[in-house]
């Protein structure tokens, strides 16, 4: 790669990880090329050769990755059982790497593949794009400015109302498939909670089904106790007919409510180029509350933008910034994933080191 080329990127996986969120988003930074899509669909490489025909599209990652030299990086957005096979396969053939969250279906396996990339010299970064939901940028600047004081308890939820169980690989009840809604959507939540208040030295947690037959956890809820005293409650769920706020942040002078869900991965969904100056922005009405009793206002959020974490990773891949996530943070994430399973299986509080 030439200093004056903008980075090549391949995209391993083309089901909704690849399609609604990493393909458009790096085609739509002018930093980076979307260079390749690792998909066996016919369907779906016929659609990508619409919608991207500059992409060379190929039906496995051994194929990729014998043509390791056209690109400079590989997206790794495939089942999360397959994660870390595949993100140590692209740091062998030299690549640098993002890998969509979970970085593993373990600790294990992740600490491993950071031992991986630094021993090849090669980037690792995992995509934590709820980082840069408008709620969770309206709710770090309001704590960075200490408008709700010392925050006592945090309450997170992503919900779901599906009277009917979505098939798929999300359903895979193996223990290292990362299977269940707290691998999809408690990564996100758990990753929100230690980005605000650090680490956690205590979980406690209820891993349900939510559907008959279910082999993995649909409707859960995890509590946080973090060094820094704060309480974080998370609830995820696939089978809520009624949404809960999305946050609740209860500090010793004002709380804060927000409901909703930051509109990018809807407007992605429905094909919208991730670009423009209103792009991320909400509505009036999707707008939370700050105060405390009667004295409450609503408080304008802040744009969402998940471009953000692809400029980062090019200005990272310049050497003109730091990665956009650090992969310990996974680590750390998943480690509270793993003591949340311990806690709901054993009915206990299970302790973490608070590293």
């Amino acid at each position: 790669m030439s200093e004056a080329a903008a980075p090549r990127i391949a995209v391993i996986g083309y089901g909704t990880a690849g399609r609604v969120f990493h393909a458009p988003l790096i085609h739509a930074t002018p930093d980076l090329e979307l260079a390749g899509i690792v998909t066996a669909n016919a369907e779906r490489a016929a659609e990508i050769g619409q919608r991207y025909p500059d992409v060379t599209v190929v039906g496995d990652v051994a194929t990729l990755l014998a043509r390791a030299d056209e690109f400079d990086a590989v997206v790794v957005a495939s089942p999360n059982g397959l994660h870390a096979e595949h993100a140590r396969a692209a740091i062998e053939a030299g690549l640098a790497v993002v890998v969509d969250k979970p970085l593993a279906a373990s600790a294990h396996d992740a600490d491993a593949l950071i031992a991986a990339a630094r021993d090849r010299g090669v980037a690792l970064t995992v995509f934590q794009n709820r980082r840069w939901d408008a709620d969770f940028l309206t709710l770090r600047s309001l704590i960075d400015a200490d408008r709700l004081g010392r925050v006592r308890r945090f309450e997170s939820r992503f919900e779901r109302w599906r009277p009917e169980p979505k098939p798929g690989w999300k359903r895979n009840a193996a223990p290292d498939a990362a299977g269940g809604i707290l691998f999809d959507l408690g990564s996100h939540l758990i990753d929100q909670a230690l980005t605000l208040f650090g680490p956690a030295r205590e979980v406690y947690a209820e891993l349900d089904p939510g559907y008959a037959d279910s082999g993995v956890d649909d409707d859960s809820f995890v509590a946080l106790t973090h060094v820094s005293g704060v309480r974080s409650h998370l609830w995820m769920s696939s089978v809520a007919p009624d949404l809960g706020p999305r946050f609740r942040v209860l500090g010793d002078r004002a709380g804060f409510v927000k409901f909703g869900l930051d509109p990018q991965e809807d407007r992605l969904r429905e094909g919208a180029v991730p670009t423009g100056a209103d792009w991320g922005a909400e509505a009036e009405d999707a707008w939370g509350r700050l105060g405390a009793g009667e004295a409450v206002e609503m408080v304008p959020s802040m744009a969402g933008s998940y471009p953000a974490f692809y400029r980062e990773f090019a200005a990272a891949l310049r050497g003109d910034a730091p990665l956009p996530v650090d992969p310990a943070d996974a680590v750390a994430n998943l480690r509270v994933i793993e003591a949340a399973r311990h806690a709901s299986a054993e009915r206990r509080v299970v302790g973490l080191s608070g590293r």
